[in-house]
């Protein structure tokens, strides 16, 4: 079959209670796409609109986790929407073949649904049916935001398309705000993606119960077990931040863009900060051990001034670094004992200068007397002859 004279569909890729999803060729441009044809216009009376409000919130949005709108227009009384074609399976899909993902590759999803919403979000669009069969993983399992189908436009004061009090969404994934009836914002797709990690990481969605209303009051009242507690091996601070997406207040959960920074940076890993800079010292008006003052010279008393000895006390630079201090105490504890050596030194040298004197000095006790009969004599007569 040919669609407005340009796309011709092959193999059907889905079918639902809207419409269904053909595999095509653009033959003007020779790429495959994805048309999706509106069954009916009649059976409901919002699917038009609604379908036309797809065309144009996906049309506003150029994004890489996004899937692209190219064309929409009617063909045969049924309206037509010309997408990008993704060569990949839904996360729904990948969920009943896997059961779970490992911790990396959901914080993987979750960085790139993240960004998804921000851009979205940045326009002014709430989804409103995040879940995994609305996450598409392309060839190289790249997420891409689909299913526009029910988002509004935060400037839409009516609410979107449905009846007063109608809740649209589905009731697993569905905001504590959601289930009171509350307007849907951006805090509510955030909630809606911390459901789809949590089913990722568990292989179950945070609440199930018998019935959709049941599950509304989980939503509303239950805290969620924490997944870990399930099984799940994951990081405490993936978790924690996990559990964060879950809060029951709109303003206690991460925005979009909050949320693909924290992802994508690693930061799930738990990885400790890194230390701040060191600053250097500040100088205290204290005695620096580590500095020695200017030299000084130290003269030891002696009976021999010109023989006095002398201790040089050697001068360090007053600006010697910390990385020294503990060396130049060590040489204030060892001047003292150098010291005391060279005044012991000094006393020896004066003692002997002493006993020399003594020994060379003239002094008659020190003289020989002479012996009876000798011929020798101390001395003379003022004469010169004997007596």
């Amino acid at each position: 079959m040919l669609i407005a004279g340009r796309y011709r569909l092959h193999t059907t890729l889905g079918r639902g209670a809207m419409g269904e999803v053909w595999r095509a060729q653009d033959e003007m441009i020779g790429r495959p796409v994805a048309v999706k044809l509106l069954l009916s216009q009649d059976a409901d009376p919002t699917a038009a609109a609604r379908f036309r409000l797809e065309a144009q919130t996906a049309g506003r949005l150029n994004h890489p986790h996004v899937v692209g709108v190219l064309d929409f227009g009617s063909f045969e009384d049924r309206l037509f929407l010309v997408m990008e074609l993704i060569e990949g399976d839904s996360l729904s899909h990948v969920l009943a073949t896997t059961g779970t993902l490992p911790a990396e590759r959901v914080a993987r999803i979750a960085a790139q649904a993240a960004a998804g919403l921000a851009a979205a979000h940045q326009q002014g669009i709430v989804h409103r049916d995040i879940k995994p069969g609305n996450l598409m993983l392309d060839a190289d399992g790249n997420v891409k935001i689909g299913d526009f189908g029910i988002a509004r436009f935060m400037d839409d004061l009516a609410g979107g398309l449905t009846a007063t009090g109608q809740i649209v969404g589905t009731s697993l994934y569905l905001a504590p705000e959601r289930a009171l009836g509350k307007t849907a914002g951006p805090p509510s797709d955030m909630y809606s993606l911390g459901c789809v990690l949590y089913q990722l990481l568990t292989g179950r969605p945070p609440f199930q119960a018998a019935s959709a209303v049941a599950i509304l009051h989980h939503h509303l009242d239950t805290a969620p077990t924490p997944p870990r507690e399930l099984g799940a091996e994951l990081p405490p601070a993936f978790e924690n931040y996990l559990l964060g997406l879950l809060a029951k207040q709109p303003d206690d959960r991460p925005t979009a863009q909050q949320a693909a920074s924290w992802y994508s940076t690693g930061a799930w890993q738990g990885r400790p900060e890194p230390l701040p800079a060191v600053r250097p010292a500040q100088r205290r008006n204290k005695p620096d051990l580590g500095v020695v003052g200017p030299a000084t010279t130290y003269a030891l008393p002696s009976a021999a001034p010109s023989h006095g000895a002398t201790v040089t006390r050697d001068v360090a630079g007053a600006r010697r670094s910390r990385r020294r201090r503990r060396s130049g105490v060590g040489e204030l504890l060892t001047q003292r004992p150098r010291a005391v050596g060279a005044a012991a030194g000094a006393v020896v040298f004066l003692l002997a200068v002493l006993v020399g004197v003594a020994w060379f000095s003239p002094d008659s006790s020190s003289a020989e007397t002479p012996r009876p009969g000798s011929d020798s004599t101390v001395g003379s007569s003022p004469t010169g002859a004997a007596p």
